[in-house]
């Protein structure tokens, strides 16, 4: 058998230097094959041409029904192959590595976001307004997520009495820009996130033109003029908007989206607080783990409108009572009269 295995190799290799077809080659490998077969049919176990060609009837019967799987499973696997879309091709440069594969695993495996919905956080564009208590997990876990691009704008510096609930930032980080901080953990945390820092504070010259490059809002800031003009302009470009704020012990959030039929932030708050009916958290103080709590839920609302997994917060409003531990959620709707949206109707 050794001898005719080594004949057969020979054949390859011939077929090889002539640059015959691998058919070609595969059906000299089967007419020898077939011609082995009928010497051990037709002839008996001493003949010399069944003593030369080596091995049994029922030895060569088995290595052609082995040899029959293997190409069937070659061919099954090249036509699987041929199937591939090509945004999954491994030379593709938007399929996600191994390495990301496993990373996000745990998403994946989830059937409501799966690999489709995977892809959707990897493609999408996210901007965070406020590096601070709100921004600070959500920017952790949205990186966490695998949201392939994620902005950040700020202006302010880390100041030692942030660190008590901006868990973004760490004690050598005091004195750097709050972006610049968020940026570092955030690429140590997701090394495939596209990080955009921008160091400045967020005013009406510049916000249209910043917002039109993502395609999520998420609105974490503790300036009320801010969080209006956050407001206007995702209403204006009609992008969602996922607002949170917090208060001593108290937290809500929504989805803001009137083109998806849900309210604005001017819908539910046409005007701000009274001065001193919300003190600021300089002011009043704030739980530490409570920013961290909301802002996580952001990220949450943030990955399922991203994802398009579940029912996000739109036309609802989640208050949470973490003195009391308590959560309600409350129907919000769009206001006919709103100075934001209204005229949009």
């Amino acid at each position: 058998m050794a001898l005719i295995l080594a004949l057969a190799a020979v054949l390859w290799g011939i077929g090889h230097l002539l640059r015959m077809p691998a058919n070609a080659r595969y059906l000299m490998f089967a007419l020898l094959y077939l011609g082995i077969l009928s010497i051990h049919m037709i002839f008996p176990a001493s003949h010399p041409l069944t003593v030369a060609t080596g091995g049994s009837l029922g030895e060569w019967v088995t290595l052609g029904f082995l040899g029959a799987l293997v190409w069937i499973y070659s061919r099954g696997l090249k036509k699987l192959k041929g199937r591939v879309r090509p945004e999954n091709l491994p030379n593709n440069a938007d399929a996600p590595s191994s390495s990301e594969l496993e990373r996000n695993a745990r998403h994946i495996v989830l059937r409501e976001i799966g690999g489709p919905g995977q892809k959707r956080l990897k493609n999408a564009r996210v901007l965070v307004v406020g590096a601070g208590g709100l921004g600070s997990p959500a920017l952790q876990y949205l990186a966490a997520a695998g949201v392939g691009t994620i902005g950040v704008i700020d202006d302010d510096v880390v100041e030692n009495s942030n660190l008590q609930r901006q868990v973004i930032h760490t004690d050598d980080a005091i004195g750097m820009p709050k972006v610049f901080s968020a940026e570092r953990v955030m690429r140590a945390q997701n090394p495939f996130v596209d990080v955009r820092p921008y160091h400045r504070r967020l005013t009406p010259d510049v916000a249209s033109d910043l917002f039109r490059e993502f395609d999520l809002i998420l609105d974490g800031c503790d300036d009320v003029s801010t969080r209006y003009l956050v407001n206007e302009t995702a209403v204006a470009l009609e992008m969602p908007l996922v607002s949170a704020a917090i208060t001593q012990w108290e937290g809500q959030l929504s989805v803001f989206d009137p083109s998806r039929g849900a309210p604005c932030y001017a819908c539910v708050f046409p005007e701000p607080a009274a001065s001193g009916l919300a003190p600021s958290c300089a002011e009043g103080g704030v739980l530490g783990p409570l920013p961290g709590v909301m802002g996580a839920m952001m990220a949450v609302e943030a990955i399922k409108v991203l994802s398009g997994a579940g029912e996000a917060l739109l036309g609802r409003m989640m208050i949470y009572d973490a003195l009391y531990g308590e959560t309600r959620t409350i129907a919000v709707a769009r206001a006919a009269d709103c100075k934001v949206c209204g005229r949009r109707s």
